[in-house]
């Protein structure tokens, strides 16, 4: 199974305060923010890392120990099927009619194990959404405050730049606050109320 990544885009809707039309628009002042460094090493980001590592592979494990038997049932189906075209007359009904028991029980061992790893991996999303949405909960006004605090008054995206001077990069700044005020996070899935139906193809 792939490693779980965050894979949020941290929204720095950091716009300037709103200017009488008369007035000419304030010079942007920009510092930069790697919020992808962020994301990888916060203390917080790397202990949900670690938690969402492990939901993964216990789902990737369940998913084989009810896959396995299925599969066996399945070969031992098809050889039974092949024996009882050697048949005839009342045996071969007979075959016939245990071997369409034993198919519709496996469709339905089938329906319930699918269903079981379809719980699990919603599980995981909402988790890990959760995760996101408390890290940016405080990330945002964390940036909202250097960004001040540093006299400016738009914050981009490293990833938005192509080129930058490496003064305006606050990422160690807001790394630092980060850390100290949202030392770790509920690694749990988002509370009922909050949570959205999958959309279709997702």
């Amino acid at each position: 199974m792939k490693k779980i990544l965050f894979g949020a885009v941290v929204a720095l809707s950091l716009a300037a305060p709103t200017a009488a039309p008369a007035q000419r628009v304030a010079p942007a002042q920009i510092v930069v923010v790697d919020t992808d460094r962020i994301y990888r090493e916060c203390t917080a980001c790397r202990a949900a890392q670690t938690q969402l590592q492990t939901l993964g592979t216990q789902l990737q494990q369940r998913a084989q120990a009810l896959g396995q038997p299925i599969e066996t049932e399945l070969q031992s189906i098809q050889q039974a099927a092949e024996a009882a075209r050697n048949q005839s007359g009342a045996a071969r009904t007979t075959a016939e009619q245990q071997l369409q028991q034993r198919a519709q029980r496996l469709e339905q061992q089938r329906s319930s194990a699918q269903q079981e790893v379809a719980r699990m991996e919603n599980n995981i999303r909402s988790t890990q959404a959760h995760v996101i949405q408390q890290i940016n909960q405080r990330l945002n006004p964390i940036i909202n405050q250097v960004m001040t605090q540093r006299g400016a008054n738009l914050a981009v995206d490293v990833n938005a730049t192509l080129a930058h001077n490496a003064t305006l990069n606050v990422t160690d700044a807001v790394l630092a606050a980060l850390n100290q005020q949202l030392p770790s996070v509920q690694v749990t899935p988002l509370p009922q109320q909050q949570q959205q139906p999958a959309q279709p193809g997702r």
